[in-house]
This record gives structure tokens, C-alpha cells and sequence, in this order.
């Protein structure tokens, strides 16, 4: 996955919040992508945590006053302002929003920020009346009409009751925001769309079995992420899955049936710029569906008649012929015997730009597992083989190749 927030120069602003603590998550999984931390903190900050801490993660010395010694040595904040890619503050109090909202410069943390020249994201933290007094409401409205990213857990009724409004969002989903910024503005699928297929599809026998297959969706997701991270507008079409995408995405369809996921895939197929198809879409789906449970007691034997669902991929393959504009396609093949074969015919019958073929002779490749094991083949027969890796080292071979394609004129 493409590390988009290596060399980056961020600015964390501490103010005096219970939450001050899980500043040290922030700095430790920005460091470790790469980034820069500079830490300003609020006198009333460094009772919640101290600066001693917050250095030895940053390996910068921990601003908190304009003046650093009585020698006439002081800090800029207009340099520090012109230095930074990005600004956080996390956690934000009402206080310091307040602060923000309405110019008050009174101390280091908002006079950087009044100087900063970078986007500034912004992660409230404080209890629910707090939040919700309309004094907070309104500044908080204040810092978004001036282009401020307001960072706060998911609304609706489950993160209501389980975490309350007002509390900071975990530090992870606070980093994964800034990921997803720089990818938007610096990666090399930014202004694209990318249409993802992913997990299986369920073919109903009646309302409590179904024929399916063994696939989890991680190497659809994996994908999803790795265009999301690159700056891809993503829409996601995926079947029952238990995994979900690290970064959100710019659409996502779920389905379950096979029929289900050929019209969320056609409906979506003029948009995109990019389809990778894998999913493992079921080749039969059983020609009628009991209304009722079907009872082994009065059944007995029964035999289940099979008829073929619509062909995604050869669909998809014959659009994008009659596309004003030719689109990248990528396919994924999975065989038990003759595989390079098997996959070289199914490219060309269905049209598509390369295929990747899955190994189910490798313990760690395949379905369920975190890694895999791919070839990659083009319309010229080349192929590329790669060794066992993470599925999300895979993506980014997969996404590699085709952000070539998109390159190209076709």
C-alpha cells in the first residue's frame, strides 16, 4: 500500500483534555508511517501529559510557550505555520475550538494555527453537554466554512450509545483521515474511479440455505484500499463479507445474489475508468427458490437443478468494446488444473486487459487466507509471477499494472 504520509510535516496540537493520552498513539502511528511530528501544547495540556513523554516519540523538542528561555529566544508560529504539510489538533477542547472559531490568539497552539498555510483537521473531545450546547455547535460550523476537516466518530444510533458524541475519534481512524487527504491530493490514481467487485455471492436454495463459496473478500478489499490510498474514487461492489475496507470508499454496493451484483456492476460500468472483477461470483444459482424451509422429514431426497447466472466479466468485456472510451479491465481466474491455459483463454474470450490467476497449490494462497499467490497475464501472453506475499503487497502488484494501463491513450 502506497505510504502516503512518508515526509510529511505534521503539526499536533495538544490541549487539556482526559483524552491527551492517546496523543501518543497519534505520534507513534504517524512516526511510524514516515511523518514529522511536531508537537504544540496548551498550558493546560501539559497537566494531562507531559511534554518529557511527547518528545522522546516526536525526537523534536514539545512547544508550549512563545518564549523558550528569558534570553529573548522565541518560537514562530508563522514559521511553524509556513513548515507543516497538515495540522491536527487532537484532542480539541470546546475551549480551543472556541478559540479557533473566533481568532482568539492567547496562546502558541492558535496563533500557529491562524498562521498555518496547511489543512487542519480537528478532533473534538469533550463530554456530551459540552457538545452539544449550541455555542460548540456553532463553532464548530465556524471551523468548517473555513475549510477545517472536523474529525468525530460515526453518527447514528449504535456509536451514540456505545461511545457518546463528544468523545475523540480513536487514534487510527484519526491517521486513516489524514492518509486519506494526501492520497486525494498526491496519488497517482487521483480523479480516477475504480469499480471493485468483491467476496462471494450467495445463490438461495430457500430462506435458510444457499449455494455459495469459500471466498472472503480480502483480496477485494485489499484492493479497495490500495486505490482508495492511492487517490482513486472507488465504488465498491461486494457479495456477504465479514472484512471491511481500512479507507472508506467513494461508493459501495452490497449484494448477495449473483443477479444482485451483475446489475450493481452494468449500472456502475459508465462511470468508472477501471473494473476489477474479484469476486467470486457464482457460475450456478439454483432454478427456483423454496418459499418455505425445505423439511428433510417430508422431502427426503431432492435434486437441485442448477442454471447458469449472467457472465460478469464477458458482459463487461463486450460494454467496454462499444465504450466511446476503452476502460482498463482486470480479471481474476481460479483453476485446479492446466491454469495458465484455462486463464490465457478466459482473458481473450472475455476481453480483458490482463487476469490474474489465484494458486490453490500453495499453502497461504487462496481463499480465507491473509496472503496469496499470484500470476499476472496480458493480451501478449506475457506473465509476471509473483511469490507468496500479504494480500495487501498483492494489491498493490495488481494496482501497479493497472495504473500503467491508465496511463496509456486507449
Amino acid at each position: 500500500m502506497a505510504n502516503v504520509l512518508k515526509g510529511k510535516k505534521i503539526i499536533l496540537g495538544i490541549t487539556g483534555s482526559i483524552a491527551a493520552y492517546k496523543a501518543c498513539l497519534i505520534i507513534r502511528g504517524l512516526v511510524k508511517r514516515g511523518a514529522e511530528v511536531q508537537v504544540v501544547i496548551t498550558p493546560a495540556g501539559k497537566e494531562f501529559i507531559t511534554p518529557i513523554t511527547l518528545s522522546a516519540l516526536t525526537s523534536k523538542p514539545v512547544i508550549s510557550d512563545f518564549f523558550s528561555q528569558r534570553d529573548g529566544t522565541w518560537h514562530s508560529h508563522v514559521d511553524l505555520g509556513l513548515w507543516a504539510d497538515a495540522m491536527l489538533v487532537a484532542p480539541a477542547t470546546a475551549s480551543t475550538i472556541g478559540k479557533m472559531a473566533n481568532g482568539v490568539a492567547d496562546n502558541m497552539l492558535v496563533t500557529t494555527y491562524l498562521s498555518a498555510k496547511a489543512p487542519v483537521f480537528v478532533a473534538p473531545a469533550m463530554d456530551l453537554d459540552m457538545y452539544a450546547h449550541p455555542s460548540t455547535q456553532r463553532n464548530l460550523e465556524m471551523l468548517r466554512s473555513y475549510g477545517n476537516h472536523i474529525i468525530e466518530p460515526a453518527s447514528g444510533e449504535l456509536a451514540s450509545h456505545l461511545v457518546g458524541k463528544g468523545r475523540m475519534e480513536e487514534p487510527d481512524v484519526i491517521i486513516r483521515h489524514l492518509e486519506e487527504f494526501f492520497a486525494a491530493k498526491d496519488g497517482d490514481l487521483k480523479g480516477k474511479k475504480v469499480l471493485i467487485t468483491a467476496g462471494p455471492t450467495r445463490e438461495k436454495i430457500d430462506p435458510v440455505r444457499f449455494v455459495g463459496n469459500y471466498s472472503s473478500g480480502k483480496m477485494g478489499v485489499a484492493l479497495a484500499d490500495e486505490c482508495t490510498s492511492r487517490g482513486a474514487n472507488v465504488i465498491l461492489v461486494s457479495g456477504p463479507m465479514t472484512v471491511d475496507t481500512r479507507y472508506q470508499v467513494y461508493c459501495r454496493c452490497q449484494v448477495e445474489a449473483a443477479e444482485e451484483m451483475y446489475e450493481a456492476v452494468v449500472s456502475h460500468f459508465d462511470e468508472a475508468d477501471a473494473v476489477i472483477m474479484a469476486a467470486a461470483v457464482a457460475d450456478y444459482a439454483p432454478a427456483c427458490t423454496a418459499v418455505q424451509k425445505i423439511k428433510r422429514e417430508k422431502t427426503g431426497n431432492i435434486s437441485l437443478q442448477l442454471n447458469p447466472t449472467k457472465d460478469i466479466a464477458a458482459t463487461v468485456g463486450q460494454m467496454n468494446k462499444a465504450a466511446s472510451k476503452r476502460k482498463v479491465l482486470v480479471g481474476f481466474a481460479l483453476e485446479t488444473d492446466d491454469e495458465h491455459h484455462h486463464a490465457q483463454e478466459k482473458l481473450e474470450r472475455k476481453n480483458l486487459d490482463f487476469i490474474v490467476l489465484n494458486s490453490l497449490r500453495d499453502r497461504g494462497a487462496g481463499f480465507q487466507c491473509d496472503t496469496n499467490k499470484i500470476c499476472i497475464i496480458d493480451r501478449q501472453g506475457k506473465i509476471a509471477s509473483y511469490p507468496l506475499k500479504p494480500k495487501s503487497e498483492v494489491a498493490s502488484d495488481i494496482v501497479d499494472r493497472m495504473a500503467e494501463l491508465l496511463k496509456t491513450d486507449r
